[in-house]
């Protein structure tokens, strides 16, 4: 997938999940050959305020890069002005969500609310694209409800407004995270944009990513859940006890750098993920999501070997 002039060196992307892709999770994604990772999504309105909060999501490394800001916004001049303000932290490209199903989003008229107004849609990217240099990408959904499955309209308002790049989950937003990705409607949506498409939705493993991309012929595809406490997903490497053992510890070395020692509380979910399907695992479990220090949580583990 090539977009704005960005050297991407694999196919396979880190979606934005809020509450888990932080700094810590993008490099260690990035590490395993995840080809670009976007931020948690940001309040267009809280950047421009400056919310200490919101501020706090923009922190990243440079061994994340490529990396996008996600914001998320109903105003076309605050996303705007977002967009300006974001670019000078120095991503790679500004990414507009336009498919976040949570409540809280949609009540205020953003994420996948926006799906209902195209127009809307458009006036948002041409004012983010009028608002930074910076390539812009949006990330859309199939529509509000199966009642209205309004994707080319919305890829078009996309298109037009100026994006060089989409990134589409499968479902509506009545669907949020239940049933099953509609690949052929990525598929159909990828023959018509007119720019680069990734897909995304029920990814999980490497060889399904990859067949996804040969079934829907786009040029990318982004992984989400697949990939929490599994980013061999994005080397399609089958780690060993020891190596996700090892992996775990280094993830937490991060969270401390980034965090402090809340960073192992912060963590917790992910040890779950890690743990997954591994014999002992429901030994270990409780235990785990009540440590309180890496030694702890390494003590723990050890157990799995057993």
């Amino acid at each position: 997938m090539d977009f704005g002039g960005i050297k991407i060196e694999s196919p396979l992307f880190l979606a934005p999940i809020a509450g888990y892709t932080d700094s810590p999770f993008r490099r260690v994604a990035r590490a395993h050959g995840a080809g670009l990772v976007v931020t948690e999504l940001v309040s267009a309105v809280g950047l421009v305020r400056r919310g200490k909060k919101t501020l706090e999501l923009l922190r990243f490394d440079d061994s994340e890069r490529p990396l996008g800001i996600q914001l998320f916004g109903n105003d076309p001049a605050v996303m705007g002005d977002a967009a300006a303000s974001a670019g000078r932290y120095g991503p790679e490209f500004i990414d507009i969500n336009l498919g976040c199903p949570a409540r809280k989003v949609c009540n205020t008229g953003s994420g996948a609310a926006l799906l209902r107004t195209p127009e809307l849609v458009y006036a948002i990217v041409r004012s983010v694209r009028a608002g930074t240099s910076l390539p812009v990408t949006a990330k859309i959904r199939l529509g509000w409800d199966s009642g209205s499955m309004n994707y080319a309209e919305t890829v078009a308002a996309v298109r037009e407004g100026g994006a060089s790049a989409i990134f589409v989950h499968g479902r509506t937003r009545e669907q949020k995270y239940g049933g099953m990705a509609d690949w052929n409607a990525i598929a159909e949506i990828n023959a018509m944009a007119g720019i680069p498409v990734a897909g995304n939705g029920d990814i999980r493993s490497f060889g399904e990513a990859h067949a996804r991309m040969k079934e829907s012929g786009c040029a990318a595809v982004m992984i989400g859940r697949g990939a929490l406490g599994n980013p061999w997903i994005f080397s399609g490497k089958e780690p060993s006890i020891g190596e996700i053992i090892s992996q775990i510890s280094g993830h937490c070395e991060l969270m401390e750098q980034f965090y402090g020692s809340y960073g192992v509380v912060l963590m917790r979910k992910h040890l779950t993920a890690y743990i997954h399907g591994m014999k002992n695992a429901s030994h270990v479990r409780s235990r785990l999501v009540h440590a309180v220090s890496r030694s702890e949580v390494m003590s723990v583990l050890a157990e799995l070997h057993e």
